[in-house]
């Protein structure tokens, strides 16, 4: 998969979010975004999925323009901002019902991936009864559940306790490993150029600085 990013600025209600970013993402990879908040990351996700388009500029994903040749990368799971799900389903009712949308995952990659992430698939607890944790882990499963080969994560290990950050570094290897192409954006730097091959640095909607990451 190849992402390129032309010109791409993004306004809302004439305040200015993002401007005249440029940029090309290949899988497999790991693409770490790092700035502060209301620095632009969440955006940027945003406009990688299609969720919203540019004000200006052009998001191609392997050639087709976003917005004109497909509404959405064909083939993507996000966790961006707060894991949403049903309140009255259990964890895997509610994965079931996202994956029936396009059939890309039976029931034994559904309990496949709870496990992964450290819950219980039997568990019948419903959504609005797991903790932040809980939750955090849920939306990651969501994320993964398919084996997109674009997979975008805003800010994966809140609320996650030591084992849980250690168990998201170990899943988003494993997906690189598959051959997606991840961008993660995480607050906290060491993790983020711990688990990122190169990382791009937003202040105030522009790409003030980027890098590669040596490990």
């Amino acid at each position: 998969m190849e992402i390129t990013l032309e010109h791409v600025s993004k306004s809302i209600k004439h305040a200015q979010i993002l401007t005249d970013i440029s940029l090309q993402l290949c899988a497999p990879r790991i693409v770490g975004l790092r700035g502060v908040n209301g620095s632009g990351k969440t955006m940027l996700m945003r406009l990688l999925c299609g969720l919203v388009y540019p004000t200006q500029g052009q998001v191609r994903i392997d050639g087709q323009l976003l917005g004109k040749d497909r509404s959405f990368p064909a083939s993507v799971g996000a966790l961006i901002e707060r894991p949403a799900f049903l309140d009255d389903y259990s964890g895997r009712r509610n994965l079931q019902v996202l994956t029936s949308i396009q059939g890309r995952a039976g029931l034994a990659r559904i309990d496949q991936t709870i496990r992964q992430v450290g819950l219980d698939p039997d568990d019948p607890k419903p959504f609005r009864k797991y903790s932040l944790g809980m939750k955090q882990r849920l939306g990651i499963a969501g994320a993964i559940v398919e084996q997109p080969d674009l997979i975008l994560v805003d800010e994966p290990t809140n609320a996650l306790d030591t084992d849980g950050i250690q168990m998201v570094k170990e899943l988003l290897h494993q997906e690189r490993a598959r051959g997606a192409l991840i961008v993660l954006a995480c607050h906290d730097q060491s993790i983020l150029e711990d688990l990122s091959d190169e990382v791009f640095h937003i202040v105030d909607g522009r790409i003030q600085a980027h890098y590669l990451v040596q490990h």
